[in-house]
């Protein structure tokens, strides 16, 4: 890869350049930063890692990321049972939860439908979704994907799916940007998004 590197740096990386979002020379830069390190650092940072491996597991209800079989939100006897705020994943739901504007629980779809991808309606947790609404006595399902061609593409999916089932669903208003990902918006447009929400 690189002439005249230690092989060491060399395998470091090739490992880091498979994380999303780094290319050569950012993957160059957190290997030299690395190998400028305190060992006990390093330690720390491997012994985090194994954690969420060994340590972290997928809600059996919503599909949170928790430390047990149930998360801390869906085992929250204060939040509101009746609506479900239906997120394409994890990062989705920490910016929902960052702004301190929703009180019901969630359900991770685990992606969003993406033909050129090869992601269809099988490959994301719907099943899952629909045995909660039939047992959990849902009174709204908020659809809070992305606003973009994808998000669209699965919230007009769920649409038609769960229109069956009798429920209000609404979706997430339009104070975020076509195309922008929730994840990066701020906690004044993404609460304005959930409390100006629209019946679908």
């Amino acid at each position: 890869m690189i002439e005249k590197i230690a092989e060491p740096l060399e395998d470091l990386i090739i490992e880091l350049m498979k994380l999303p979002s780094v290319g050569p020379k950012s993957a160059q830069r957190l290997a030299f930063h690395f190998a400028n390190t305190d060992k006990k650092d390093i330690d720390k940072l491997c012994h985090a890692l194994i954690g969420i491996k060994e340590k972290l597991f997928k809600c059996s209800i919503c599909g949170n990321f928790s430390e047990s079989k149930i998360c801390k939100i869906c085992s929250d006897k204060s939040r509101i049972n009746d609506i479900i705020c239906v997120v394409g994943d994890f990062r989705d739901l920490i910016a929902i939860e960052k702004s301190h504007a929703y009180k019901g629980k969630y359900h991770i779809l685990g992606g969003l439908i993406s033909p050129s991808d090869g992601i269809g309606p099988e490959n994301l947790n719907i099943k899952s979704l629909e045995d909660r609404i039939e047992n959990e006595k849902v009174q709204e399902l908020i659809i809070a994907t992305n606003p973009n061609v994808n998000g669209e593409t699965t919230a007009l999916y769920l649409a038609k799916i769960m229109s069956k089932y009798k429920i209000k669903m609404t979706r997430i208003a339009y104070g975020l940007p076509v195309g922008y990902n929730l994840e990066y918006a701020d906690d004044i447009t993404i609460s304005r998004a959930i409390i100006g929400r629209r019946e679908i």
